[in-house]
């Protein structure tokens, strides 16, 4: 089923000249070069902190000089009238701002596939990447969109981390990373994409143990009990293995099982009609 794609300018919603089986298809039609934000629906027309993303996206706009007044009001009707007009339940959805046409807004949908639950029960094995690097990393750009999907990864393995030069463990490609080491919750308190997810971690992780902003290195890896990475798609998902290396029992842990927990009530507790 093919996706839905509309462009929001300041007179409403415009068709495209194009079809695409998925965002992932649809990223060969739009502009390599603006700043975008991407989430899902819950119970089909709920959402979670989608003022929180358009905040990141409006920020991710001036970091590249990129002249953007959102109208939050019509985006929110916009947004809500493809999703009803639409067969799909649960929708994953994108919006794209081009440098070019800043006025013209790209909206996506798709029906929403949440991850496998054996990624969770399980855990995902990481490489990291060394010589992988984002130009702006505060800035949500769709250059790096581009750049991300063309990253090679070996069978088996979820997805890469970026590393700082000091071999700091920065932030997946798609994601913010997270390390519980010596009873303290550690992820990078700059260089990276500040996380929609990664605000529902500050929020709740404090009950649970110390949290520190600031990332480990990859040398912290052998002592570090339990890793994870967040997403808004994904919530909290756990980490078993780093470039072959086990992380604690190579399962995920219990630290990070209730942390998962606490994320989920979080989220159940802030959902809110688009």
């Amino acid at each position: 089923m093919p996706c839905h794609i509309r462009i929001l300018t300041p007179s409403g919603l415009e068709t495209v000249a194009y079809t695409a089986a998925s965002l992932s298809d649809a990223q060969q039609y739009e502009p390599q070069d603006g700043v975008y934000t991407i989430t899902n629906t819950y119970q089909r027309t709920r959402v979670l902190r989608l003022d929180a993303h358009l905040d990141r996206l409006e920020d991710s706009a001036a970091r590249e000089h990129i002249p953007l007044a959102l109208q939050r009001t019509a985006l929110r009707q916009a947004l809500r009238q493809m999703i009803e007009d639409s067969p799909f339940g649960d929708v994953r959805f994108r919006i794209t701002v081009p440098r070019s046409t800043p006025d013209r807004i790209i909206l996506s949908i798709e029906p929403f596939q949440p991850p496998a639950e054996t990624t969770y029960t399980q855990g995902v094995r990481c490489v990291t990447l060394p010589h992988a690097a984002r130009h702006n990393p505060a800035a949500k750009t769709t250059g790096w969109q581009i750049e991300r999907d063309q990253i090679k990864l070996p069978p088996g393995i979820y997805t890469g981390l970026l590393l700082g030069s000091d071999s700091t463990i920065l932030e997946g490609v798609s994601s913010n990373f997270y390390a519980i080491t010596d009873g303290e919750l550690r992820t990078a308190g700059g260089g990276v994409l500040p996380g929609i997810a990664q605000q529902i971690v500050f929020a709740v992780a404090p009950a649970i143990l110390p949290l520190r902003r600031e990332a480990i290195r990859t040398t912290d890896l052998p002592r570090t009990a339990e890793c994870f990475i967040t997403s808004s798609s994904r919530g909290i998902m756990p980490v078993v293995e780093i470039d072959g290396q086990p992380i604690g029992g190579g399962t995920p842990g219990a630290l990070t099982q209730r942390l998962r927990a606490a994320y989920a009530a979080w989220v159940s507790d802030h959902l809110e009609e688009l």
